[in-house]
């Protein structure tokens, strides 16, 4: 029996260092001030400066070389996304060796909730 938890865990860890890193996994996102208004700032992690970064399947520009920033539009992020998305997939694509890692990052909270306009609001008391 203890062999075989021995076998189990040595299993777990082979294959934990087998995986690729995922892009997701240092991935920070915020709503900053920006000329469109508000803007949703991704920012992470790449082993190489010439890989790209897609959100959501989509190319984007980044500032910097390994550690890297993207600010977008909250309505581009809005049109990319699902509507009430809770994080958007951030991926990195090395074309040098033709490999994709893909992870997920999350948003702040009710970025993407919709917003309900009241035209009053009646409180009573007991």
């Amino acid at each position: 029996m203890a062999k075989l938890r021995t076998f189990t865990l040595g299993l777990a860890l082979a294959a934990g260092l087998a995986s690729p890193a995922v892009a997701g996994g240092d991935t920070k996102t915020r709503v900053v001030d920006c000329r469109a208004g508000s803007c949703l700032q991704v920012s992470g992690h790449r082993d190489s400066a010439a890989a790209a970064v897609l959100i959501n399947g989509h190319a984007v520009t980044v500032h910097g070389e390994r550690n890297w920033r993207a600010e977008l539009p909250v309505e581009t992020i809005r049109a990319w996304s699902e509507p009430y998305a809770r994080s958007i997939e951030v991926a990195i694509y090395d074309p040098a060796s033709q490999q994709k890692t893909a992870g997920q990052a999350r948003l702040p909270i009710g970025l993407l909730g919709s917003t309900t306009e009241l035209a009053s609001l009646v409180i009573s008391l007991k």
